[in-house]
């Protein structure tokens, strides 16, 4: 069973990794926040992934936390989020 935990671990650990990449290297800040509402899932598997090998269900209350943290925090910035400059959309010449 440790090696199902094990690669559960690894897959969210390279996951992680492709999701930061796509953090940096986002276009768009649009992009970015889908990225960062990744990690958030990431993370929140992880805890979910912690919870069940370790049978510890005292930080189950941190999965509600995150969850209720990052719908807060996408929804503030998509809702107060600028437009991103592109060249020659918006501008007076």
């Amino acid at each position: 069973m440790n090696v199902i935990w094990a690669t559960a671990g690894v897959l969210l650990g390279i996951a992680a990794v492709i999701t930061m990449y796509r953090l940096l290297a986002g276009p768009s800040t649009l992009d970015r926040l889908v990225a960062l509402d990744t990690l958030a899932a990431m993370n929140m598997c992880g805890i979910g992934i912690w919870a069940a090998a370790s049978r510890d269900t005292t930080v189950t209350y941190s999965l509600a936390a995150l969850a209720l943290v990052g719908f807060i925090g996408s929804v503030s910035v998509a809702r107060f989020r600028v437009p991103d400059d592109r060249p020659g959309v918006g501008r007076v010449r």
